[in-house]
């Protein structure tokens, strides 16, 4: 999906991350980078132990603390997020909308969202349209640009 909007992989963020198997994707696609946040320590662990296995440790960083709080920890400016929170958690609509009015997204940056279908987007987020949306069974990915 990401490839037909000719979206720039340069630098990567992958919120929720769990196993990072999203920026760990993307880097095999040739992002040159991608941090990782993930509060759950053993989670963390695992990221770590899968970009060693890959040999990717050198072009990441994984930031063991909540989303909410990395926020206001990276300075880089992203090209591609990606968010797979907890189909259950609600606030992941606040840290949407503060994601898109931060200076860690530009123009061209493109926000991929996993999340129940029962959750309701909106179609724009700052500046941010939804331009592409798929659903497989309960999951929906909504792609922001």
């Amino acid at each position: 999906m990401l490839e037909s909007l000719g979206v720039d992989w340069s630098r990567v963020l992958d919120l929720y991350a769990g196993s990072g198997a999203l920026g760990i994707e993307a880097l095999s696609r040739g992002a040159e980078w991608t941090d990782f946040v993930e509060q759950d320590p053993r989670c963390c662990a695992a990221i770590k132990e899968n970009l060693e296995r890959v040999g990717l440790v050198s072009r990441a960083h994984v930031y063991c603390v909540s989303v909410e709080r990395s926020l206001a920890l990276l300075k880089e400016r992203y090209s591609l997020v990606f968010m797979d929170p907890p189909y259950a958690d609600s606030s992941s609509l606040r840290v949407i909308e503060g994601l898109a009015s931060s200076a860690l997204l530009g123009p061209g940056t493109a926000l991929v969202v996993e999340h129940s279908r029962r959750l309701s987007l909106k179609e724009e987020y700052g500046p941010f349209k939804l331009v592409r949306n798929r659903r497989h069974g309960d999951t929906e990915i909504s792609i922001f640009q």
